[in-house]
């Protein structure tokens, strides 16, 4: 069997079998070569946790170190995957799901590809 399947935008759900959704479907996208709106999409995705006031407090200054690292003409990314994964293990110890397929995942992961093969180490501790 062949699909031959142009181009689309949105949700697109391949399943075998039935499928039932409930509360709708939404979804941010974000191009691998545009580390600015990757970051606008895992600031919007950490802003809708509801983390701790310390936590979120520690998760911002993160966030915004990595904001100005994107606006140097020569961002450091051993620095930037190190934010990045500080932003990961505070997210997670504060009992947020950090699961693949989601879209904080999703975000962090796009980051971590944007960084090359120093975004591994974030990867790895995204799992």
């Amino acid at each position: 069997m062949t699909f031959n399947i142009g181009s689309q935008q949105g949700n697109i759900n391949n399943v075998a079998g039935d499928q039932t959704i409930h509360g709708g479907q939404h979804g941010q996208f974000a191009t691998a070569t545009d580390p600015r709106a990757m970051l606008g999409v895992l600031r919007s995705e950490l802003d809708r946790l509801a983390l701790p006031p310390d936590v979120a407090r520690q998760v911002n200054t993160e966030v915004e170190s990595l904001d100005a690292e994107l606006a140097s003409p020569a961002p450091d990314r051993p620095t930037m995957a190190e934010r990045l994964m500080r932003i990961t293990r505070l997210v997670t110890a504060a009992g947020a799901a950090v699961t693949a397929g989601g879209t904080l995942a999703g975000a962090l992961t796009s980051l971590a590809a944007w960084l090359g093969p120093i975004g591994d180490s974030v990867l790895r501790v995204i799992g």
